[in-house]
């Protein structure tokens, strides 16, 4: 069983997580006799939060497991009919539907980049019309909190970062996904205990100000966290004051704990004040008390570059607790993922399609596409290209291609050792094609892929454009679409 057939996706009324108009939509498709047409759509987004460098693919996992389990229950016909919109012809199609729908996907904990097809769905319009709202919903939000996860993480260098969201996330499911998303992006572990369950991700947590406040004094609510949790023992010291009664009584008792013959790593958390300042000087106070090497945990409202500023000011923090600016990813709070129509089979074969608009930006790339990943001799990425998908491809030299943004301009990538074609087949004949990769797994692609970045794409301020490009021949075709809007179809 894969983590997320333990999550809600697999529960009854799943069918129905789309918009109204995806069904209305459907049912036109149907009554006009085009149950079998077949089509070709692309996930992507269309930029990156401001001031970061990249993107971590995730979510994809849920979504298969969604694509498993759906079916139309008939509670949701009942539903459906009482809006009295849809005849019993649709409704019955709905009763027997089964998703054909065949599936390609970049790896969860690939870093993307705007413009790059990071999942495709071909099969019957109706069937692929009907997932779009629920990919877009599992993708877009886990993409867009790994990717903040992972520049906490950057932030935080080798130092673990705790994920405390749950209680500021987006409801149950914000949490529970947003924790799964976090770990993929880097962190250690979550304070989700049900994460924890459904996941498998580590759970961690210290106690509450109300437990040293439900105590008569500070050193004994410490003394009963320690003799429960002797091999789990972090202390918060902040409830009264963190310098003058907090570290001082944490350091009595981590002393009484030697005493007793307890070897456990002398632990405290900091959640107020100046962190930086107040952090120094509890080091040195359990340094001097003979307490080596010890755990400083801080939290209060961080995010990357709170938690960057306090490295810059030699603050003496090992682990950073990373709660509602990660969890919401709160200076940005949606990834603007999109699903569009590419290609559609006629009786001559696949013909390609585009979005045509006025506004440049948001025209698609048209036509069935692959994504390959060029690198250099140290396996180093240097830019992406999307070909189309009979093309054949260079894997190394001088990589010739065009702007996505004005593709009659041509650029390339140079030394070119090795290439990677990064969409695979994810979900045919009704089931995944593959089994899902454990969650740990997942989380280690994301950090090899981090090491294998250059740093100035991971910069947390103003970081270098990763390149992505079009083939020449997929270049061609979207300036001559865009020159004759007429062609775009």
């Amino acid at each position: 069983m894969n983590d997320c057939d333990n999550a809600w996706y697999r529960r009854e009324g799943i069918a129905l997580l789309t918009d109204f108009y995806e069904l209305t939509m459907m049912a036109g498709h149907l009554k006009d006799g085009r149950t079998e047409q077949q089509v070709s759509f692309d996930y992507f987004f269309r930029s990156l939060p401001t001031h970061t460098g990249f993107a971590v693919a995730a979510g994809l996992d849920c979504f298969l497991s969604y694509l498993e389990h759906l079916r139309f229950t008939e509670s949701d016909l009942a539903y459906l009919k009482s809006l009295e919109v849809f005849d019993n012809a649709f409704l019955d199609y709905l009763r027997n539907f089964r998703l054909r729908c065949a599936v390609r996907a970049v790896p969860e904990g690939t870093f993307v980049f705007p413009g790059e097809p990071v999942i495709q769905v071909e099969g019957p319009i109706l069937d692929a019309q009907l997932i779009e709202t629920a990919l877009l919903n599992m993708v877009n939000h886990q993409t867009l909190i790994a990717t903040k996860a992972a520049r906490v993480c950057l932030a935080a260098e080798d130092d673990p970062v705790l994920e405390f969201g749950l209680r500021r996330a987006h409801g149950p499911d914000g949490g529970l996904s947003a924790s799964r998303a976090c770990y993929i992006g880097g962190c250690a572990s979550t304070s989700n205990v049900l994460a924890g369950k459904v996941y498998g991700v580590p759970v961690a947590g210290t106690h509450a100000h109300s437990w040293v406040m439900g105590f008569p004094s500070e050193i004994e609510a410490f003394r009963a966290f320690a003799r429960l949790y002797p091999d789990r023992c972090v202390l918060l010291v902040d409830t009264y004051d963190s310098l003058k009664s907090g570290i001082p009584n944490a350091i009595q008792v981590f002393l009484e704990m030697r005493d007793q013959g307890l070897n456990v790593r002398p632990a405290v958390r900091l959640d107020s004040g100046d962190l930086a300042k107040i952090s120094k000087i509890c080091h040195a106070m359990m340094r001097d008390a003979g307490l080596d090497d010890p755990l400083i945990v801080a939290s209060n409202d961080l995010d990357e570059d709170l938690i960057a500023d306090l490295k810059r000011q030699g603050a003496r923090i090992n682990a950073w607790g990373v709660g509602t600016q990660l969890i919401t990813a709160y200076d940005a709070p949606a990834l603007p993922g999109v699903y569009k129509l590419v290609a559609i089979k006629t009786d001559a074969g696949w013909q390609s399609r585009m979005k045509v608009t006025s506004n440049i930006e948001k025209a698609t790339d048209p036509g069935r596409k692959q994504l390959v990943r060029y690198y250099d001799a140290d396996g180093r990425p240097l830019g992406d290209m999307l070909y189309l998908q009979e093309e054949n491809w260079p894997e190394s030299g001088v990589i010739e291609g065009r702007s996505r943004k004005n593709p009659h301009a041509a650029r390339h990538i140079e030394n070119a050792a090795s290439a990677e074609l990064l969409l695979e087949p994810a979900f045919e004949n009704g089931r995944r094609v593959r089994p899902a990769r454990p969650l740990a797994a997942v989380r280690d692609a994301t950090l090899e892929q981090r090491n294998r970045f250059p740093d100035e794409y991971k910069r947390l301020r103003n970081p270098e454009i990763f390149r992505v490009l079009l083939s020449p021949q997929l270049g061609e075709m979207k300036d001559a679409m865009l020159m004759n809007p007429e062609s775009a179809q």
